[in-house]
């Protein structure tokens, strides 16, 4: 059986980090109807997935030109529309999880399916957080709301590859408490 491609989707690689993991419970952003949500960050050195991303994107510009027209009588060029790949050096200066890196913020209105590296479901919330390594399974597509155009980024699924350096400031309760013995009660002396 063969396999239908959808030009329009792209799995990341291995070395994509995840941020901003809204991917157990939907957010508001702004008001706006609840999503799960993830910032991508992807290494500049991962050329075979921006690759792939670039091609996505210009597949859902094509796909989408007369969404992108709307009203006007042309399309408007891709290169002065909004597009999901940012620089990170550019846009996150000063935040070294984003440097030498590109990132896309993908969303859904629905949860993602998550998985770890032998493809089994990740039901454990806190195997799960802003600074995982994994790949991504996101979908482009072409927008047109109240004038404002461009091509955005769904979020599908999610396939944890590793632990990574929690981003956010916070740290996991596993690495707090990993190197103490039950000597260590210094808060009764």
């Amino acid at each position: 059986m063969s396999k239908i491609k959808n030009p329009m989707k792209v799995i990341t690689g291995v070395n994509t980090r995840w941020s901003y993991a809204n991917v157990w419970q939907p957010k508001s952003i702004n008001g706006g109807n609840p999503k799960y949500s993830v910032s991508l960050i992807i290494p500049k050195s991962d050329t075979v997935t921006l690759k792939k991303i670039h091609a996505a994107i210009q597949a859902a510009y094509e796909e989408g030109e007369s969404k992108l027209k709307g009203n006007s009588k042309r399309v408007p060029a891709l290169e002065v529309i909004k597009t999901p790949l940012r620089d990170g050096d550019k846009e996150r200066p000063g935040d070294p999880a984003y440097a030498d890196s590109y990132f896309i913020n993908a969303n859904s209105a629905t949860a993602p399916g998550i998985v770890d590296a032998d493809r089994n479901p990740i039901l454990e919330r806190s195997e799960v957080y802003s600074g995982v390594y994994g790949r991504a399974s996101i979908n482009f597509y072409a927008f047109n709301t109240n004038g404002n155009k461009g091509i955005a980024c769904g979020l599908n699924n999610l396939q944890k590859i590793r632990d990574g350096e929690p981003l956010g400031g916070k740290s996991r309760a596993e690495d707090d408490f990993a190197n103490l013995d039950d000597d260590d009660d210094d808060f009764l002396d």
